[in-house]
């Protein structure tokens, strides 16, 4: 069997995903675009060699409308030869990008493909793809009569039915923030970071090297103080079993920002003198009960476990997106998993969820920790909307 591998990995540094936010006078498509251009000229490789880039954008409409991965590579100089398309699902687009694009390796339709992702979550906000319209039809509506929610209220469920307090998840949610924040000063997370030049408030063009998200002097006792951000009375009395623990200081922040992870086949590298960093062992995708909505990275972990041949404790760095604190706390229960590998670096509580964007920047995150911790597996999982999984072990080479 072909095996496909991770030759290299970039990302922006995050932006926070509003007005004035490092990123948000960048149009996305040079967001990603830049990523695009990076990753193919810090490996030497002629974009004409590309068979295909697979992009995750999930809000696309206005600046993100119209194929954006097409749209970003024709900026980023590539071959109009090159071909793209952009898929959405939901949180998980670009880690299905890299899914695809390694699939397709395997089966030996690509050679080289680069997975990728964006959002500009400050200049095309959530829900601006469905502009306000119902976006389900009668059948959703008979098949679900009470109505499904958002996903601070699958959180909020969550958090109730794992029996999740406040203390819990605002102390995760604080550990998010210093661990991130040790990463940076530590450098962690410079191999990573491909800087990009931005205009700020001020007019000047600065280079935006760090994530803007990460907040080191956050304590739990600090957030301890922020109001439940879903609570309504209508929700309360439908609800009575939540407890309304869900709030900014637990959630992941709005960001913008783009990553890029370029894949091979191992002849393909070989034969451009190119060193393999990891490759792909195992995928899964699950669905799960859309109510709840973010509890599907428990069945896709069960499947990609099952499938690998692998136990939880074989592998050596989880990154579970910290949509909110309840998911990967939830999924961490649900395993018996190492707290001190889950998500080492921060999460996205701290580093911002920049939904397209999400998949290859914690595929990114998880191949730089591995190399640095001398880890062999990673595991990668991460909530999407409509109550959807999926799953990806690599493992270091």
């Amino acid at each position: 069997m072909t095996n496909a591998v991770i030759v290299d990995v970039v990302r922006t540094a995050v932006g926070k995903g509003k007005p004035g936010g490092a990123l948000s006078g960048t149009h996305p498509v040079e967001l990603l675009a830049h990523v695009l251009r990076e990753i193919t000229s810090r490996n030497d490789l002629d974009p004409a060699l590309v068979d295909d880039v697979i992009g995750g954008c999930v809000n696309q409409a206005g600046e993100q409308a119209l194929n954006i991965s097409r749209t970003a590579l024709l900026s980023a100089g590539f071959p109009e030869s090159v071909p793209a398309t952009t898929i959405d699902r939901q949180c998980g687009s670009s880690q299905q990008a890299a899914h695809f694009a390694a699939q397709g390796i395997i089966a030996g339709a690509y050679d080289i493909v680069i997975a990728c992702g964006v959002e500009s979550m400050s200049r095309v906000p959530m829900g601006t793809s469905s502009m306000g319209q119902d976006a389900s039809g009668p059948g959703i509506a008979a098949r679900y009569p009470e109505g499904l929610v958002n996903q601070g209220i699958s959180a909020e469920l969550i958090a109730a039915k794992w029996k999740f307090d406040r203390e819990a998840l605002d102390a995760f949610s604080a550990q998010s923030h210093q661990r991130a924040a040790e990463a940076i000063a530590a450098g962690f997370f410079d191999k990573e970071i491909v800087p990009i030049t931005v205009t700020n408030a001020a007019g000047e063009q600065v280079r935006h090297t760090v994530d803007e998200t990460v907040r080191a002097a956050t304590t739990a006792e600090a957030l301890a103080g922020l109001k439940p951000s879903f609570y309504t009375e209508a929700y309360a009395a439908r609800f009575p079993e939540a407890g309304w623990h869900i709030t900014p200081g637990n959630s992941s922040p709005l960001t913008d920002g783009a990553s890029a992870v370029l894949i091979m086949s191992e002849e393909a590298a070989a034969k451009l003198g190119l060193t393999p960093r990891a490759r792909f062992h195992s995928f899964a995708v699950a669905g799960d009960d859309p109510m709840f909505m973010l509890t599907a990275p428990i069945p896709a972990t069960k499947k990609i476990l099952a499938r690998s041949g692998l136990g939880i404790d074989d592998i050596d760095a989880y990154e579970v997106n910290e949509a909110f604190a309840p998911v990967p706390l939830m999924w961490a229960h649900e395993f018996g998993a190492d707290p001190a590998r889950l998500n080492p670096r921060g999460g996205a509580i701290a580093l911002g969820h920049a939904l397209g964007s999400s998949g290859t920047r914690l595929l990114t995150t998880l191949v730089n920790h591995l190399e640095a911790t001398g880890g062999r597996y990673g595991l990668q999982t991460m909530c999407e909307g409509a109550g959807m999984a999926n799953a990806t072990i690599i493992e270091r080479l």
